[in-house]
């Protein structure tokens, strides 16, 4: 089974840097309290790391 990561968007991105911005649209979180399931991957993991301050991240396997 491989490993995955549910990634929730828990603060705005209101007033947050472009960047930012694209990292979580990159991410697939369009919206406040959105989830979504990705696989773990490196990338992935860089991109929770650069906007962790504005998600929650947790480790499942499905």
């Amino acid at each position: 089974m491989a490993q995955k990561l549910k990634i929730t968007l828990v603060k705005s991105m209101i007033g947050r840097p472009e960047k930012h911005r694209k990292v979580l649209r990159g991410m697939g979180l369009t919206k406040l309290n959105k989830t979504v399931i990705l696989n773990d991957t490196p990338a992935i993991r860089g991109m929770v790391g650069a906007v962790s301050h504005l998600v929650k991240a947790e480790e499942t396997s499905e």
